[in-house]
């Protein structure tokens, strides 16, 4: 199946799930990750604010940062590139484009992903071989991960069944080493 089909058959199967079924999957995604030793110890963490159906960050990024991490979320920039900002706690938040919540904070720069030592992603499904995950296409996350070092763990939260063979790559699609399941993490490759 080609991306694009890929994605649509994702979306249609995720507008389907409930609201008790998102927040079983979120708080178990959350507490998997959160008794991850590398999890543990990053003191700075890249993650994203969550949307729609996608597995809930919300209560991942205040439990993080209420356990004294630095946690950067992304501010989607004109050219589509992500540049990064820190959150404060709720009230640190503010709508921007499309309606996704971002960080007020400072800019730190395109770069600033750079110095995470935990980047959590979004993704519509990830390949169980390659660790190749599907975005939504606009090449954002490819772009910020092709910036992260390569002992930083990188991590893509997926509902169950997200996590598949046969996803098509080219040759801007950036790899993560873990999928984060309802079920638990799986090491995808090697960092």
């Amino acid at each position: 199946m080609d991306k694009m089909n890929l994605r649509r058959w994702i979306l249609n199967t995720r507008s389907g799930l409930d609201e008790k079924v998102l927040r079983e999957s979120s708080a178990a995604i959350r507490e998997h990750l959160l008794e991850q030793p590398w999890v543990q110890m990053a003191g700075l963490v890249a993650c994203y604010w969550s949307i729609g159906s996608e597995p809930s960050t919300h209560g991942l990024v205040f439990a993080l940062w209420k356990h004294g991490a630095t946690v950067m979320l992304p501010v989607l920039r004109p050219d589509r590139d992500l540049d990064w900002a820190v959150y404060d706690g709720p009230d640190s938040l503010a709508p921007g484009p499309y309606g996704i919540m971002e960080p007020v904070d400072t800019r730190r720069g395109v770069d600033a992903i750079r110095t995470a030592a935990l980047v959590i992603v979004p993704a519509l499904a990830v390949d169980r071989s390659t660790g190749i995950r599907l975005g939504r296409g606009g090449g954002s996350y490819d772009r910020a991960l092709a910036r992260v070092g390569p002992n930083v763990p990188t991590v893509a939260l997926l509902h169950e069944g997200e996590l598949i063979e046969g996803i098509p790559a080219e040759s801007h699609d950036q790899p993560v080493a873990f999928g984060a399941l309802p079920t638990g993490i799986v090491h995808l490759r090697q960092m």
